[in-house]
């Protein structure tokens, strides 16, 4: 098998986002030949949009790039004990494309918040939404960021050898499980 291309999805849309830091440590720990980082700046879903226009570009190119990728890491917010709206727009718009994108995908999910539960309970829900879909989650290790503004070095690095250490240990079981 060639290089596997790894798809990462941020929940937040801010550039400097803890979760888009995250997403990128972990595919520096991945070491992908080829990753992405996928535009989640997506129109709310709207039926009457669909069905007048129909799947708008940027949906249907995020629907290729998860049928593209030969693994995914999700990172998540937590916002009022949830994931973000954007990634929860994101999965409702990819449900209304052709064929089955996310189908039998090896998924990694983590979450980095401002909280000290660091988003273990918006990790649970975004599972939960991930079920129709039926990807391969991974079970762990598990990576809830704590205080995430403040794990971070000047370079986006991590800063902490406990939380690097759990993430390539993540890294690498998604890796195997891609098949490389």
């Amino acid at each position: 098998m060639s290089e596997p291309i790894l798809l990462g999805i941020s929940g937040s849309l801010r550039r400097e986002a803890t979760n888009r830091k995250l997403l990128r440590e972990a595919a520096r720990l991945f070491e992908p030949e080829t990753f992405i980082e996928a535009d989640l700046n997506l129109p709310l879903y709207d039926g009457d949009l669909e069905t007048g226009a129909g799947i708008p570009d940027a949906v249907q190119l995020l629907a290729d790039q998860i049928a593209q990728a030969d693994a995914i890491i999700i990172s998540t917010p937590e916002y009022n004990k949830g994931p973000s709206g954007v990634l929860k727009n994101a999965l409702d718009w990819v449900s209304r494309t052709t064929g089955h994108p996310w189908m039998d995908k090896p998924v990694a999910v983590m979450s980095a918040t401002g909280g000290r539960a660091g988003g273990e309970r918006a990790q649970m829900i975004l599972r939960s939404f991930m079920v129709p879909f039926q990807p391969r989650i991974l079970q762990g290790p598990e990576i809830h960021l704590a205080d995430s503004s403040n794990e971070f070095d000047a370079d986006g690095r991590l800063s902490s050898d406990r939380y690097e250490n759990t993430l390539r240990r993540l890294m690498q079981k998604l890796r195997a499980e891609a098949g490389s």
